[in-house]
This record gives C-alpha cells, structure tokens and sequence, in this order.
C-alpha cells in the first residue's frame, strides 16, 4: 500500500530529494532498536506499536537491511501477543485498536509475503479487526461509529480501511469509505476544528491518511470533495501564537507545544499547493521539532511520524512565508473564532476570540437533525469547551489573558468570561457541557469585521446561562486595535437584579498599580483598566484533568491567577474593560481612557480611539457622528475601519 507505483523514485533518491526524510526514518528505527517492547500489555495506552511497526517495515521495504526486518519483527511480535489492544477503556474497539490495525497493516504489505511472522501477523489483523467491525456497527448511533466530527472515529475507522485493503476484506473498506463519505461532507468548509489545536494536531492527520488510502486503493481522488481538509491549515495557521511555536489553547489542550505535524503539513502543502504549509513544515523540522517532541504531553507525539514524513513529502511545492502573504486578521464563522495579530514575528501581540455553538454551527445544526430523525447520539464534543464569548491574548512571547488548557470537569468560569450570581454556563462542571443541550442554546458571534490586523466582533452569549438567571443579554464586544490593545465592552441584562463578574486569567501573579491591574509573564506585560464602577479582587483558580481515559493514572494540572471585577448587584451592567500590552523591561504607561459620548462609548489610546455605538446604532460626540456599529482610528498607522456603517 501506498508505495508501490513509487518505490523505484523513493529508493534512488534516498541520498538526494529525500534525504531528510530519510534521514529522520533511520533515527527513529534506531530509537526503537533500544527500546524493549513490552511482552504483557502495559496498563497505558499501546497505540505507539502501530507507527513503530510501519516506521520499521518501510525502512526495510526501501533499503533492503535485514536489521530493519528483524527489529519490526520484535514490535510485530509483541503487538500479535496482547490478547487486546487497549486495556483501561473499550479494549479492542477504540484507539488503540485504530492505531495498530493501521500501522501494522501498512507493516504486512511492506514486510512481504515472506515476512517470518506474516501468517501470524494476518491472523492478529483478522481478528482485530473483525473486533473492530461489529463494534462499529452494533455501536452505530452512540460512541465513535457515528461521532462525525471527532476524532475517534477518524483513527477506527481508518485503522479498519487500512486493514480491510490488506486482506482484501471489502465489508471493511466499504462501510469506512460510506463513514468518510459522510464526514467530509459535514466537517465546516472553512477548516475549523471545535476540538482545537491538540487535537487537531492529533486527529485531523487521520482524515489526510484516510484520502491517501483511499486514493492509493481505489483510485478515488477526494481532495477537492474535502473542503475541510483544503482549508484547515488557514484555521491551524491563525492558532498560531505569534512566532509559530507555541499554539493558542482554546479547547482540550494539554499544553502550548502540541499542535505541529510537520508530515501533515507537507501533505496538505502537497495536495492543495500551499506554501505557506511547506514552509512551516520546514520551520517546525528545523527549528521547533525537538522541542515538541519531549515536552510534548500528547502521545505517541510527532517522533513516530518519520515514515508519513518521508512519504508526504512533495519537493515541487516553494515554500511561502506567512508574513508575505497571509493576512494579520481572520474569521472562521463556523466556529465563530476571529483572530488578529500586529505580525507574524515573536514579538507580536494577538488575541483569538470565539463563540459558537457546542461543536461548532455546522456540527450542531446536523446532529441536532441526525439524532431527531434517528434517535441517534452524534455530536461528541466533549473536547469543545464552555468558553463562547472567552478569547486568548499573547504578546512578545508570552501568554497574557490565558485559557485553562485539559480539564474534565469543564466550567465556564475557568475561561475569560462573565459570572452571573457566581454561574457560569447550564449543565457544565461536567466533561461533555453540550450533552443533552436543547437545540437553542446557541452562541452567536455577529459584526464581525476582521481585516488589516484588526478586529471587532460581538458575541451573544446569553442563552448559554441557566434559565433560571432570566438573562435577557450577554453581549461581549471585542475590538482589537492595530497597536495590539483591546477594548471589551459587555453589556448584560436579566429580569431580576443579578450580580456581573468579568473575569480574567493569567498564568502569573496579578499584581495592582493604583486602579489598574497588572499582568506580566516573561518579556510580556499588560494594563488592565476597568472603566466602570467595580469591586476587583485576585483569587488563585486550579485546574486538574486525566486527558485520556486509556492512562487514567495521568494528570494534568494547571493554576490561574485570576482577576474578579464585580459590579453592583442590578438588573443591567455594562462592563467597560481595556487592555494594553507592553514590555515588561521596558513598560510604557497605560493611556486608555473613556471618552464622554452623547451616543455610544468610546475609549482614547495615545494614537488610537475605539468608538462603539448605542444599541440603536449611534454614535455622537465632539467632532464625531456616525451610523455604524463602531470606529476604529490610529493616527499611527493611519488605518481607519468603520464597522456596518459610515461617518456622518
């Protein structure tokens, strides 16, 4: 599979076009020659066997070293004698089997028919993955076999195509190519993932390996039918945090150094002719991929993807840096994620900011159908945290306005937020907050403009609070300035007098400056003004999760110190909050301050002003009269953007 209308090109350039490649594939054999494969089944996770087994297999089906046949014969071997594969959660029908019936079916066919252990190795794969099989179809409707937009059902499913090709089982292939052919139908268009950028990073590599079987196999060519897969690395691009090493968390994250394939990056470079993708698999290769590989928390991590690498790598694609070509402000309206950044560099500032339903609109919208029409449970979004309306702000380096990261036990009140009587989201403190939700509890991030490194957007978010609470709004508008300094405004409004809580997190310390709160983190620093009547206050928030269910001795634990501003206990508030980063060595003072309007609110920066309309859409005031939903001017960069309206 995969390989054999190639092999003469991949052999004769081993020592030329593909020598890094190579390269990498022969240090990771080598890693595996010291390492002792278990011979009982460990109580973690196995799904390492599988890519071990393929890395092994491809550097002897391309060179010919009898070492590389007998060290995948020792993985091999280990793998056959597990009764299962997986042993703390779904034995047998879930990731690990996923894993392995994939890497060792790529092991068979490279290995040959005269592999010592090929009958036995055939025997293991019938048997898994007939295991695999009827779990998918007895399950249909619940867990994985029918999770479209989650990335359990992209590694079983191809597991099982992968060992269906190999022994020619076409029940296999054919049930997973009418899964797929659902899937890239009703992933979002725009690329965005509800799971974030770990779990992209550890899933969406599936969906490209699923079109590369399927393509290598049958000859059918979805690429262009995927528009999911064709925009997606925009998406993983703009999570970027500025610098390309670190990635924004929104979502199940459990760290800021899990979010690069440097072998899926070439892939998508290669099948959609993105530059831009080439070049930060190169970035990554050279620069970043060590880093990842050992502080990584995701496993098996980036090292066994040296055979997809050497595969998937395309040489006729130029690489194009971002910061030639790509803009400093984007939107992704499935997911109701809009981003803007002051540059691509390591000294940048930029904030990522989303609102949406929970799996995002189109994942919500659909199963929503799905499950009515077939009584089915399809939207899995446990991954998708209750943060519509948070955002993530990092400057010079570091992370200023942070995220939790992992959590099981998911709280609105452990993201940038509003409190309301001391309640965050309906049904949270739970793993998966959108289960069971009623169909119109909805976020909604409306006015959107996102352009020339600038953003305004408004998120609706008060129908994900309890009914109880009587919210009648929850609007948080954020406006990203060219400078890099935001203006939050929140507007809140209940049926009974209610108390409002802005929140925010840090990774460090809060420390107080007169009326002004300070947040530093490494070179970074950021004013943090509130420009409304509040009480403030500092309290420490913890965080601990198990980010997998087949290690569930692993934890992962992260402390926040966050600010609490609450205003008085009223049936209305809006809360007027800005923030201005700068350097920590070297910090210029804060210059946000409110403007007195007849109309609307406004904010003066020293070279900026952020002016935003009433509820009728209005703004008036000294020298200004607009209808528009708000004006962004800097004297500095003599950029001037008004949102849905004009200046009178």
């Amino acid at each position: 599979m995969l390989i054999d209308h190639r092999l003469d090109d991949l052999r004769s350039e081993l020592d030329g076009r593909y020598a890094a490649g190579w390269r990498r594939l022969a240090e990771q054999c080598d890693w595996y020659r010291g390492q002792t494969p278990p011979t009982e089944h460990p109580s973690a996770s196995i799904t390492y066997f599988g890519p071990a087994a393929a890395n092994l297999a491809l550097a002897y089906r391309l060179t010919g070293h009898e070492h590389y046949r007998v060290e995948a014969a020792r993985w091999i071997s280990a793998a056959i004698g597990f009764p299962h594969w997986g042993k703390a959660h779904l034995p047998d029908h879930d990731l690990d089997a996923g894993w392995l019936l994939h890497g060792l079916s790529l092991a068979y066919t490279w290995l040959g028919d005269d592999f010592e252990l090929a009958d036995e190795l055939r025997a293991k794969l019938e048997l898994q993955g007939t295991r695999l099989y009827e779990f998918a179809v007895e399950s249909e409707g619940s867990w994985w076999s029918s999770s479209y937009w989650q990335n359990h059902n992209w590694i079983c499913y191809t597991g099982l195509a992968a060992a269906g090709y190999a022994l020619g089982r076409k029940d296999w292939t054919e049930r997973a190519k009418a899964n797929f052919a659902t899937v890239i139908d009703l992933l979002p268009a725009d690329g965005s993932d509800m799971e974030g950028v770990v779990y992209w990073r550890y899933g969406v590599p599936w969906l490209a390996t699923y079109l590369d079987l399927l393509q290598d196999q049958e000859g059918l060519d979805w690429w262009d039918r995927c528009r999911f897969l064709a925009n997606t690395f925009s998406y993983r691009l703009q999570q970027c945090a500025p610098g390309f090493e670190e990635n924004i968390d929104h979502g199940d994250c459990h760290d800021r150094r899990s979010g690069h394939s440097v072998a899926l990056y070439y892939k998508l470079a290669s099948a959609y002719r993105i530059g831009e993708a080439q070049w930060l698999a190169g970035q990554v290769a050279e620069r970043f991929f060590w880093r990842e590989a050992y502080a990584s928390g995701v496993k098996p991590g980036v090292m066994p993807e040296a055979y997809l690498e050497l595969l998937w790598y395309d040489d006729t694609v130029p690489a194009v840096a971002p910061a030639e070509s790509t803009p400093l402000s984007a939107y992704f309206p499935d997911l109701g994620l809009v981003t803007a950044r002051t540059g691509w560099d390591d000294q940048a500032t930029m904030v990522s900011f989303k609102a949406a339903p929970g799996g995002g609109h189109q994942a919500w919208e659909t199963s929503h159908r799905l499950d009515t029409e077939r009584g089915w449970e399809t939207l899995s979004a446990g991954h998708h945290h209750p943060d519509a309306g948070s955002f993530v702000l990092t400057s010079r380096g570091a992370f200023l306005a942070v995220d939790e990261g992992y959590s099981n036990r998911k709280r609105a009140g452990d993201h940038n937020l509003i409190l309301v009587d001391g309640q965050g989201f309906a049904d949270e403190d739970r793993y998966h907050v959108y289960k069971g939700a009623p169909y119109e509890r909805q976020a909604q991030m409306v006015d959107v403009l996102a352009e020339d490194g600038m953003a305004h957007a408004t998120a609706r978010i008060a129908a994900m609070y309890p009914a109880e609470l009587e919210i009648e709004r929850l609007d948080r508008t954020l406006v990203f300035t060219p400078a890099g300094r935001l203006v939050l405004l929140d507007q809140c409004a209940a049926r009974s007098p209610r108390e409002w809580t802005f929140l925010l997190h840090a990774d460090w310390p809060l420390e107080f400056d007169g009326d002004d709160v300070v947040l530093r983190s490494g070179s970074a620093q950021a004013w943090v003004r509130t420009h409304s009547p509040v009480d403030v206050s500092s309290v420490v928030t913890e965080v601990e999760a198990n980010p997998t269910s087949s290690t569930p001795s692993l934890r992962l634990t992260r402390t926040m110190h966050t600010l609490r501003a609450t205003a008085e206990r009223n049936t209305t508030a809006t809360l007027l909050t800005t923030i201005e980063p700068t350097s920590s060595l070297r910090p210029e003072k804060a210059s946000g301050r409110r403007i007195e309007l007849t109309r609307g609110c406004g904010i003066a920066f020293e070279g900026e002003t952020v002016l935003l309309a009433d509820d009728d859409g209005y703004i008036e005031g000294e020298g200004v009269s607009a209808r528009a939903k708000a004006v962004i001017r800097s004297d500095t960069s003599g950029l001037s953007l008004v949102v849905e309206g004009e200046l009178s």
